[in-house]
């Protein structure tokens, strides 16, 4: 992932499209792990650990998911 500059990443939840949305949702979900978890070698080392655990992978479909809706919400679900 690219440095993020904190003042300007997401200067807006508009989108053109639905996949477009999704895809700033997923960029959201990773943005969060980023800021919650800084040392890029910290998250390298527990990748592991959560990439075979269907749990996990479940969880992040979820936060995918909520990020997608509160998109979605902002974009008047692209009507």
């Amino acid at each position: 992932m690219k440095a993020i500059d904190m003042d300007t990443w997401l200067p807006s939840l508009i989108t053109k499209t639905p996949q477009d949305g999704y895809e700033l949702a997923v960029k959201l979900s990773r943005v969060a792990v980023k800021l919650t978890q800084p040392d890029a070698a910290v998250r390298d080392k527990l990748r592991p650990e959560y990439a075979g655990d269907s749990d996990a992978l479940i969880a992040v479909s979820q936060v995918v998911a909520t990020n997608f809706a509160t998109v979605a919400a902002a974009n008047n679900y692209w009507r």
